[in-house]
Order: C-alpha cells, then structure tokens, then sequence
C-alpha cells in the first residue's frame, strides 16, 4: 500500500512539472509574439502580405505605369484602418499632383512631339487612378471635378500647371528639364506622405508611385544626356538623386 501511495506522489509530481513548463513555455511564446507584433510597425503585417501574395502579376511596369485593376484589387482586399485627417490631405494632394504631371506631359506632347511624354503621360493616368482608389475606399470627395488639362480644384496646381507649361515651351531641352522637375517634386512629396501615415494600403500605393516615378525619372535623365545636358536635384537630395540615375529600373511585382 505505502507503495502504491508513493507511486502516486511521485506520479503527481512529475505531472505537475510536465504542466508547469507547458505554461511557462506557452507564456514565453505569447510575449515572444506580442513583441515581434510591436516591432516593425511600419512593415507590411503578415495578413496584409498575404493578401497582396494572393496576387500575381507586375504592379510597376518598366516605364513607371501601375497595373490598374491589380492595384484597385489589393487596395480594395486590404482591410481599412482608422484615417486622420492629414492622411486624408496627402490623399487629396497626391491625387491632384499626379494629374497635374500627367497634364503637364500632355500638353508638352503636343508642343514637342517627343513620344516620352506621352508614354510618361499615359502612366501618369494610372498614378492619379491609384490615388483615386483610396479616395473611394475611404469615401473621401474626389478634387479631380473634371478631366479638363490643366484645370485643378486646388489652385496651386492650376499655376504650377501653367508655370512648367511656360518654362517647357521655351525648348527640348527646357521641356525635358520640366519632366525631371517634376518627377523631382513628386518623389519628395509622396516621401512627405508616407511618413505621415501608418495606413498600410496608403503606404502600399504610394511606394509604388515612387517607384514609378524614380523610372520617369531615370528616362528624363537618360534624354537630357542625349541632347548634351544635365538636371540639378531641386526637391530630393543630391545623393538620393544620383542614387536614383545610377540604379536600373525597378519593377514591382505582387507575387
């Protein structure tokens, strides 16, 4: 019997250390993940990652256009998040800025007949369409009232417009300088606004914007040498700019 009752003592025992590291090790684990949940808050999050990972295909395309309906796709699965009031003006500058880009190009193409422009143009639309996208999942009022060139909501844009349609009427030369000044401006601006925001589809949309841009970028570059001539950074810094020129073109893929 006395055996027995130490069989069951000794039995008991072994199974609350058994128990006990479980609960220690389940709670390591659980502080293990809420700790890595806290780290890299400004990285893609795994549900995310695997919603854009549901999708393949090119996101940027070699002459800096966006996949349209790729894009509205991974917007629209990615769920929403609380939005501030800033997020919501670098929503609605974005979505004006790259309009006033695609105008700009337009308008130099019918000056110039340099098919750049157009190109750069044409993938300028699908920049402003990306914006637009976020602006309807977050039922924000579009500025864009009118597809009209060179008409704004926003009047800085109407007379930035007109300015770098002035200054690129003067030459080739001058139009390919606009082209880089804009794409400049644009890069800079859209690194303004990620910082402002944690909203990971806005962040989604607008790297690969810069992406895009920093291609538009490198083609402007490209022409200006062969016509003999060069562009000074005015809005990104120095070293970024020749960082940019120095590197190939990127292309972002979903998958």
């Amino acid at each position: 019997m006395k055996n027995i009752l130490k069989l069951v003592v000794v039995s008991l025992v072994i199974l609350g250390v058994f128990f006990s590291g479980c609960v220690t090790q389940n709670t390591e684990n659980t502080q293990t993940q809420n700790i890595q949940s806290n780290q890299n808050n400004n990285q893609i999050t795994p549900q995310n990652q695997n919603i854009i990972s549901m999708y393949k295909g090119k996101i940027v395309g070699n002459n800096g256009a966006i996949n349209d309906s790729l894009m509205c796709n991974i917007i629209m699965d990615m769920p929403k998040q609380t939005i501030s009031e800033e997020e919501k003006e670098g929503l609605i500058e974005m979505r004006e800025e790259e309009k006033l880009a695609r105008d700009v190009y337009l308008t130099l193409y019918n000056k110039w007949k340099l098919q750049i422009f157009k190109n750069i143009a044409n993938a300028e639309q699908t920049h402003t369409d990306s914006v637009k996208y976020l602006l309807q999942k977050y039922n924000i009022t579009d500025p864009v009232k009118t597809d009209e060139v060179g008409k704004f909501s926003n009047p800085k844009f109407e007379d930035l417009y007109n300015k770098l349609v002035e200054d690129g009427s003067k030459s080739v030369v001058d139009a390919l300088k606009v082209g880089a000044t804009i794409e400049d401006l644009d890069i800079a601006d859209l690194q303004h606004w990620i910082n402002k925001t944690d909203n990971e589809d806005i962040k989604f949309v607008y790297e690969n914007l810069m992406k895009g841009s920093r291609n538009h970028m490198r083609a402007f570059i490209r022409m200006l040498k062969q016509y003999g001539a060069n562009y000074t950074p005015q809005y990104i810094s120095k070293e970024e700019f020749e960082q940019i020129i120095n590197t190939q073109t990127e292309r972002g893929y979903a998958k």
